[in-house]
């Protein structure tokens, strides 16, 4: 794989008020560090606070600002920016800061070593450094048990909010993605897999989940059914169905 020549990178952000602006400055001061040009899109996921408004305040030729006035999930955001994305790898990361920005260097160094068509961050990495609740982490090992049947990943880890991917890659798999939430990154791997793009692999990340989240407020059950619900969507979709075959091109691209 050639250097990188432009780096998109997508930010999905959904009430983020509070904030947005010093996680897009955290990430800026990252990317600036790198020796190639990069794009940053952050995509406000509904009206529904000050989000779109507060990103707009940080100014730089290198981000662009979108937004919607209906939230409609991570999966929607990300797919909106991907489409609109430039560079000749385009990725994503989410908006919270969980996952610590300074290691995009090290997701980016496996992309070049390996050639891959997709590198994904994955806690279960040797050397990834993670803290996350037990909770999470049996429901982690359960969804992770549940899609590999499903689906027969080979890597261990899918649901990390940091993936990265050849341009190519980018476009071929979001104009066909229609998941909007809780099971996006799974459809989106199983996507890719099944059309050709089988060079995916793991890298470490560094990442905090012990603040509160779905999985720990108490609404831990409406996330699993949906995201149960998703998954065997996805695989009617794709095993039984053959949705995302060329010949449904126009189904994949409608909003």
């Amino acid at each position: 794989m050639k250097e990188i020549e432009l780096l998109s990178i997508v930010v999905p952000a959904y009430k983020q008020e509070k904030s947005i602006a010093k996680n897009i400055i955290a990430l800026k001061k990252v990317l600036d560090q790198f020796p190639f040009k990069y794009e940053m899109i952050i995509v406000a996921d509904g009206m529904e606070d000050k989000t779109y408004q507060n990103a707009k305040k940080v100014r730089s030729s290198s981000i662009k600002v979108v937004g919607y006035e209906q939230n409609h999930g991570k999966g929607y955001a990300v797919r909106k920016g991907a489409l609109l994305a430039k560079g000749d790898i385009i990725g994503f990361v989410d908006a919270g800061m969980d996952i610590d920005p300074t290691g995009i260097s090290m997701l980016l160094s496996h992309m070049i070593w390996y050639d891959a068509d997709i590198i994904v961050g994955s806690k279960l990495h040797p050397v990834s450094q993670v803290q996350y609740p037990v909770s999470r982490k049996i429901l982690s090992w359960g969804y992770r048990t549940f899609t590999h049947a499903l689906f027969g990943f080979k890597i261990k880890d899918t649901q990390v909010g940091i993936k990265f991917f050849k341009s190519q890659v980018a476009k071929d798999v979001f104009s066909r993605s229609l998941v909007k939430n809780f099971a996006f990154d799974v459809e989106v791997l199983a996507l890719a897999y099944a059309l050709g793009y089988k060079r995916i692999y793991e890298a470490p990340v560094k990442l905090d989940f012990t603040g509160k989240s779905s999985i720990t407020s108490g609404k831990v059950w409406p996330v699993i059914f949906h995201m149960v619900l998703d998954t065997l969507g996805i695989y009617y979709r794709l095993k039984i169905k053959q949705y995302y075959r060329r010949s449904n091109r126009s189904n994949w691209l409608e909003e």
